[in-house]
């Protein structure tokens, strides 16, 4: 196997991880854009992560920088498989005793919507932004995350994608709801590797039958639903949550 061709080094302790995953990466510019993207998440900046943000420019005048460009052309045209990069940072969260997941934990399923004007971009759609608190023209995606009392870290993330770019609108057969994509991310996470004692979710899916039997029918060990009312912390040794949770659900 060729030896990869070496590129600038992440900031300090940050380049003994990023080159974990250097052979997922063909190209010098791909490790290069992924060093500079991980440094981009983790700099304490004041404005939310937009790509000058990461790239540490200005705002609107900046857009056009090299490095803007080059972080733009990673994410967005450069060819790598995110899935194989997501695999390898959960293979490493698992392998942590630091991180590696447990039976106390909790999965928790929720989406998040951004808005995006035009019609053309991917999954794009009119449609509820739980971030805003309105309809509007937007990407939802629906994610799941493993929490305990001392740590959470994201698993995985789909995008939803709304009826309209389907020809047969809900009847087609690649159509699925949030609720249907929620179900299978929870299944994706326990065969990757992550136990948990329950399922957490609010009561937009709590409160939907399809999604508890589809949760049940995946054969979810252990595995409970808590219908939360709103935020709040749940802890491993948590003695409400059993009561909080579902009786479809909870765990034998």
């Amino acid at each position: 196997m060729t030896k990869p061709v070496p590129c600038p080094p992440a900031p300090g302790p940050l380049e003994e991880y990023a080159a974990r995953f250097d052979d997922l990466f063909t190209r010098v510019a791909q490790r290069r854009g992924f060093r500079e993207y991980l440094a981009g998440l983790l700099a304490p900046r004041d404005r939310n992560k937009t790509l000058t943000a990461l790239a540490g420019a200005e705002p609107v005048t900046g857009a056009q920088h090299p490095a803007v460009q080059r972080l733009r052309f990673f994410l967005s045209e450069s060819r790598w498989d995110p899935e194989r990069v997501n695999d390898r940072r959960l293979e490493l969260i698992l392998a942590d005793p630091a991180t590696a997941p447990h039976e106390a934990g909790v999965l928790v399923i929720d989406d998040s919507g951004d808005r995006k004007d035009g019609t053309k971009t991917a999954h794009v759609g009119h449609q509820w932004l739980g971030r805003y608190g309105k309809t509007d023209n937007g990407v939802v995606t629906v994610t799941t995350v493993w929490a305990d009392e001392r740590l959470y870290y994201p698993v995985h993330a789909v995008p939803y994608t709304p009826a309209r770019h389907f020809g047969k609108g809900k009847s087609d057969p690649a159509f699925r709801t949030k609720l249907q994509i929620g179900a299978d991310l929870a299944v994706r996470a326990r065969a990757a590797g992550f136990t948990f004692r329950a399922v957490a979710a609010d009561s937009a899916y709590g409160d939907q039958d399809g999604f508890r039997g589809e949760l049940a029918e995946a054969g979810r060990p252990r595995a409970g639903l808590a219908r939360a009312g709103g935020p709040r912390r749940l802890a491993a040794g948590d003695p409400d949550l059993p009561r909080r949770a579902h009786p479809d659900l909870v765990g034998r």
